[in-house]
């Protein structure tokens, strides 16, 4: 460890222990609770097993989406659904998602079978990773996404950025070796154990900080987005009527019911033609409330983490897009697939694993800089105490 330093370092070492003994205990607990979010669908899954598979459905044909979300709102009055998520997978039963009651809350999800509609019961810790997600997000503070919880952690994620920053220029330039930059010497006494711990640890981990703040702060400021937007993206395009599918003119449709002129229902409409043209091992339905103008299909292609979009015509049942992350640029890919860039997945299992695991290690680093705190006050009072009892002593022996 460095034993003086220059001002500017002066500053910038007060700057990076200051914010780690605040900004870092937030961060330690977004760490825990991103790293919980990293696999919420794998740990959901394994809680809700005996639900989420139908083994008879397969030998029955599935309902239409419209008269599925019927069947489960008859079985449940006074709700409405708002999305049904299907498998491509004819035994995995159907999710139905439900719109906000008069009072504000959201009812939980349940599983329902996707041949008959019934009921298979709720979304076991749902409501524990919904407690996540807003602890994660904005600390469980009053406001939810526009209260000062959501500032908090937008700042302190400004804050680990500085803290990648100043933690690299301080441990530069390199008087050592790269062996020094990139394995910790755990054999060394005291507090000089800790700093290698510390400075090596985070050496390692830098990119994955480095990613997960920059996409973090694409929730926490609206400036922020809109600018990655931009920078990923370009301008944005001018607006244009919607597409139309192949075939002539559509036929008019009535937005408040979602019917045709036959009777058939648009959401059946589109959910046909898009089972008819694309391979799906998932996809969210949004059934569209009676002002909505489009019906929109959120999908994954087998075999991977990209998220795909195709919106229909609320009335018509006519598709008017379809974006498909194979067809994007780079820059597209990332901007529509940013939470999945931000768990460390849009690059791979391997590398999703690391995110969670420097997730993980948020409070470690929180715990080693209050450690190196201490140490360094403790070792600066013995230094005072040290330099008040030498006079004392003269002066006794003269």
């Amino acid at each position: 460890m460095p034993s003086a330093f220059s001002p500017a370092r002066t500053v910038l070492f007060r700057l990076h222990w200051a914010l780690g003994l605040t900004a870092g205990l937030v961060l330690a607990l977004t760490g825990l609770t991103g790293a919980l979010m990293s696999y919420e669908e794998a740990i959901t899954a394994f809680a809700n097993r005996d639900r989420m598979q139908v083994s008879s459905a397969q030998d029955r044909p599935p309902l239409t989406p419209s008269a599925l979300a019927a069947r489960i709102e008859a079985q449940l009055p006074g709700r409405r659904v708002s999305a049904l998520t299907l498998s491509g997978d004819p035994v995995q039963s159907a999710v139905a998602r439900f719109a906000r009651d008069r009072a504000g809350g959201r009812p939980s999800p349940v599983y329902a079978d996707p041949a008959d509609g019934s009921l298979l019961g709720p979304v076991r810790l749902e409501a524990f990773f919904a407690t996540v997600r807003a602890l994660h997000r904005w600390l469980l503070l009053p406001g939810e996404g526009k209260g000062w919880g959501r500032t908090i952690t937008g700042a302190c994620t400004l804050a680990l950025l500085l803290f990648l920053g100043s933690g690299l220029y301080l441990r530069w330039p390199g008087r050592h070796g790269w062996r020094v930059w990139l394995r910790p010497n755990l054999a060394r006494p005291g507090r000089a154990r800790w700093w290698s711990l510390h400075a090596v640890a985070g050496t390692w981990l830098l990119p994955v900080y480095a990613v997960s703040a920059l996409s973090g702060l694409w929730w926490s400021y609206e400036w922020y987005r809109a600018g990655a937007t931009w920078l990923l993206t370009g301008p944005a395009p001018p607006a244009r009527a919607a597409e139309r599918a192949p075939g002539g003119k559509p036929p008019d449709g009535n937005i408040a019911d979602g019917k045709m002129p036959d009777g058939t229902s648009a959401i059946d409409t589109a959910w046909a033609e898009f089972r008819a043209t694309r391979t799906a091992s998932l996809a969210t339905l949004t059934l569209p409330g009676p002002d909505a103008a489009a019906i929109r299909i959120r999908w994954y292609a087998p075999d991977s983490n990209l998220r795909n979009e195709t919106t229909y015509d609320a009335r018509t049942g006519v598709r008017l897009s379809d974006k498909r992350a194979a067809d994007s640029a780079l820059g597209a890919r990332i901007a529509d697939n940013m939470l999945e860039v931000h768990r460390g997945r849009f690059f791979g299992a391997p590398v999703a694993l690391l995110f969670c695991l420097a997730a993980l290690a948020l409070p470690g680093f929180f715990a080693t800089g209050l450690t190196l705190y201490v140490l360094r006050r403790r070792a600066g009072r013995r230094r005072v105490t040290g330099r008040a009892s030498r006079p004392a002593e003269a002066s006794a022996r003269g």
